[in-house]
């Protein structure tokens, strides 16, 4: 048992690069704490390759790229480093040696139940940083919902919340046009079963957003 007074190591980022090369799972770094990311399920690869495909067409001919699998974003150098499911940059940021991408795009991500409050508030308030980020997309697995935060002119980050399977996410500047149904595809994850009202009484996560 390790005594309560006991703090938990940390790591430099250069401690983290090094071990992260050697591991077989794939860990984030946040202020020191090297963190396990969970394993990935049969629905959390189809809905990413579902997305990865509509954003690989969407984005053909265009200065931008997708991508998934092993990228790490830089959110914050040498503090914080994650991987989050897909990433849209332009195609020469992730260029070097090292896959490190620095000024995403858009970013989307599938939540767990156990990752779903970080996705919502932590991770989320730090990808706010990001001058270059326009568009964040967390994608429920339990049921059909997605969320996709944008941000305006105004600079203020703005909630569309899609559950219908007609209901399209559509970003112009990328040239994407995907419905939930397409999202969900393949994936066995049932529709959600909510009257209209009862999600209008659903709380929304508090990061201070406005709703279209």
């Amino acid at each position: 048992m390790v005594p309560a007074d006991v703090q938990p190591r940390r790591y430099t980022a250069e401690e983290y690069f090094a071990l992260e090369v050697k591991s077989e799972v794939r860990h984030d770094f946040f202020e020191g704490q090297i963190i396990k990311r969970p394993g990935d399920t049969a629905t959390h690869n189809t809905i990413v390759g579902n997305c990865m495909m509509a954003l690989r067409q969407a984005l053909r001919h265009s200065e931008s790229q997708v991508y998934t699998l092993g990228i790490l974003l830089v959110v914050s150098e040498n503090e914080h480093y994650t991987y989050p499911n897909l990433l849209v940059c332009c195609a020469d940021d992730g260029a070097g040696e090292i896959a490190l991408i620095r000024q995403p795009q858009l970013l989307l991500q599938v939540s767990y139940p156990e990752t779903e409050a970080d996705d919502h508030g932590l991770k989320f308030n730090q990808y706010k940083k990001l001058p270059s980020l326009r568009h964040y997309v967390l994608v429920a697995q339990p049921t059909w919902r997605v969320e996709w935060y944008r941000r305006n002119e105004a600079n203020e980050w703005v909630i569309v919340v899609l559950t219908e399977p007609n209901e399209v996410l559509a970003i112009q500047e990328l040239n994407l046009s995907l419905t939930v149904a397409q999202v969900y595809e393949e994936t066995g994850v049932a529709q959600l079963c909510v009257k209209p009202q009862e999600l209008e009484r659903a709380p929304e996560p508090d990061v201070s957003l406005s709703e279209e």
